[in-house]
Parts: structure tokens; sequence; C-alpha cells
């Protein structure tokens, strides 16, 4: 059985994409812990990240990377954060968010009340960050 993070993946699920390449996908998450907090997520089903191929992992860290540059640009947070937890869905993803302090990374704070018009202005300021990088990976809207 597909994971929840497959089915948005193959648009079967609702999802905003800011970032697609052939091995990974980069889309906000539904409970933000700050606004720009995305989920980094390989399209192969991987379940723990330490069973994740090596080149694969690297491949994630590398997005992940890219796309914390372009949240540090959109948002210019003291850090951009960067957690593995892998409890809420069995499919690898890694959480990148802009932080000000360790607090920022409490799951327990995240947003779950998130409202569509801000998740979409995040996705939106997120993609026009990536553009300004010269990144071809990025998302349409």
């Amino acid at each position: 059985m597909a994971t929840l993070f497959t089915r948005i993946i193959r648009g079967e699920l609702p999802g905003r994409f800011v970032w697609k390449d052939d091995r990974a996908v980069v889309f906000l998450t539904i409970a933000p812990l700050r606004p720009g907090h995305v989920l980094v997520v390989p399209r192969a089903e991987v379940d723990h990240w330490l069973d994740a191929d090596p080149d694969l992992l690297a491949h994630l860290i590398r997005v992940a990377q890219t796309v914390g540059k372009a949240i540090q640009r959109a948002y210019r947070p003291t850090r951009v954060g960067l957690a593995i937890v892998g409890l809420e869905v069995p499919h690898l993803h890694i959480h990148v968010s802009p932080i000000d302090s360790a607090s920022d990374l409490d799951f327990r704070r995240a947003n779950h009340g998130a409202r569509p018009e801000e998740l979409d202005e995040a996705a939106a300021k997120l993609r026009a960050a990536l553009r300004e990088m010269g990144c071809p990976e990025v998302a349409d809207a």
C-alpha cells in the first residue's frame, strides 16, 4: 500500500511542491513549525533513513541544503534547522525549517491549523527564492 507521501507525489492527494527532480520532491508540510517549513522526500518508498541507499541520502541532503538556502533567502531566520524524525509517516522525510531558537524545532508546537492561504504564500515565496538562485528543479505552482 502506498504511503501518504507517495500518494502526494503521485498527485492523488494535494501537495504544495516547491522542488521536483527524478529522485526527490520538496513540499510544504500541512503542520508547519514556522512558515516555510518543508519536507524533503524521496520518490522511492524508503521507511527509515538508515535503510536508504547512501547515494540517495546524499542527494536528499544536497536538496535539503539548496532548499535551506532558499529558506534563508526568503525568511532571513537566525538559522535553518534540519531534522529527520520519521515517526509520523513510514516514508523517509527530512524536515527543513526556518528557526530562531531551538524551541522552533519542537514538534509539539506545530501549527495544525495553518490556513491554505498561508501555505500557498510560503510555497510561492520559496519557489521565487529558488528561481532567483537559478534552480531548474523549481516545481510549478
